[in-house]
C-alpha cells in the first residue's frame, strides 16, 4: 500500500471477507478505471435524475411509491445488460450460505442529556438508560437501540449531518427535577410538541418571568404522564381569556384518573379427566378395532 493512500474501511473489508474477494486500486484522478460496480451505481444515478427530469415531479406521495419509481427505473437499465450478464454468470461463483448483515452495530453511551450519538447525528433514548453503553443498530431506514440484547427503542434514520430527533418522553422524567436546565437546553425547541405549547410558553413568559421555565417543565411532565391532547386543550382554553395562568391551573382542566383498571382474570382450571380418559381407554380402544380390522382382512 502507497503512503499516504487511505486504508479501507472495516466495512468495505468485512463485505470482501464475507464473499471471498480481494480488492485493487485506481490511479488518482482515472475514473475511467472505475469498476464495473461502481461505475453501474453512477449511471443507475444519471439514469434516475434523468426518470425525474422527465417526469417533472421529484414528489411522491408515500416512500412505497418512490420505491417503485426506482425498481422501474432499476429494471429498465438491466434489461439493457442482461445478455451480457447471463454470459458471465456462468463464471461467477455461489455466493455464500449466508447473507452479510443489512445492518451496522455501533457501540455507544447515553449522555447525561439521555441522547445518543448515531452517524454524526443525535437521538434521544429512555433515560433510564443514561450513563450505560447500548447497541445502535443501524439499518437503511430505522435505527435501533439494543439493551443487553434486546431493542428497547426504534425510530426512523437521520440522514445528513448534524440532525438530531429528540423526544421529549425521554428527557422529560430527568429535567423536571432540575428545570432550571430548561432555559439552557440545546433541543429545546423540540420540547413544543404542538404550537399550542410554545404559545403556553410565551404567555407563561409574560405572565410569570423567571418563574416560566419550571411552570412549563411541570406542563409537559403532566403530558407525558397523561394525554398530550388533553393538555393541549387546557392550554387552549387558558389562552383563550388572556388571563395569567400556572401549571396547577392546567391540572386541574386535565383528567387525571387511570384510564383503565387492571381486569379480573379468572383462573382456567382444565379438566384433567379428558387428557386421562384420551392416554387410557379412549387410546386403546382405537388401537384394538385397528387390530381387529387387520386380522379381518
Amino acid at each position: 500500500m502507497g503512503e499516504g493512500k487511505r486504508k479501507p474501511t472495516k466495512r468495505f473489508m468485512a463485505v470482501l471477507n464475507h464473499l471471498g474477494l480481494d480488492y485493487t486500486r485506481i490511479q488518482a484522478g482515472k475514473s475511467n478505471e472505475n469498476g464495473v460496480v461502481e461505475k453501474g451505481h453512477d449511471t443507475l444515478k444519471t439514469k434516475l435524475n434523468q426518470a425525474l427530469i422527465v417526469r417533472a415531479s421529484r414528489d411522491f406521495a408515500t416512500v412505497e411509491d418512490y420505491s417503485t419509481f426506482v425498481e422501474e427505473v432499476r429494471q429498465r437499465l438491466c434489461c439493457k445488460v442482461a445478455k451480457r450478464f447471463a454470459e458471465e454468470r456462468l463464471y461467477l461463483r455461489p455466493l455464500p450460505m449466508c447473507r452479510i448483515p443489512a445492518y451496522t452495530d455501533v457501540q455507544v453511551c447515553v449522555s447525561k442529556w439521555s441522547t445518543i450519538r448515531v452517524s454524526e447525528n443525535t437521538y434521544s433514548v429512555s433515560s433510564n438508560l443514561m450513563g450505560y453503553e447500548v447497541t445502535a443498530r443501524v439499518h437503511p431506514d430505522i435505527v435501533e437501540v439494543l439493551y443487553r440484547g434486546r431493542i428497547v427503542e426504534s425510530f426512523a434514520r437521520l440522514h445528513g449531518r448534524g440532525q438530531h430527533d429528540i423526544n421529549y418522553h425521554h428527557i422529560i422524567h430527568s429535567l423536571v427535577r432540575k428545570p432550571g436546565a430548561f432555559a439552557r437546553y440545546r433541543y429545546r425547541e423540540d420540547l413544543f410538541p404542538t404550537i399550542t405549547f410554545r404559545r403556553g410558553y410565551d404567555a407563561l413568559r409574560k405572565f410569570r418571568g423567571d418563574r416560566a421555565d419550571v411552570e412549563y417543565v411541570r406542563i409537559i411532565h403532566l403530558a407525558a404522564m397523561t394525554m398530550e391532547s388533553e393538555v393541549d386543550t387546557a392550554l387552549q382554553l387558558l389562552l383563550s381569556t388572556g388571563k395569567p395562568f400556572d401549571y396547577a391551573e392546567v391540572k386541574s382542566l386535565v383528567d387525571i384518573t387511570p384510564r383503565s383498571e387492571m381486569p379480573h382474570l379468572i383462573p382456567l382450571m382444565p379438566d384433567l379427566h379428558t387428557f386421562d380418559n384420551l392416554l387410557t381407554g379412549g387410546c386403546h380402544v382405537r388401537i384394538e378395532n385397528e387390530t381387529r380390522a387387520l386380522v379381518t382382512n
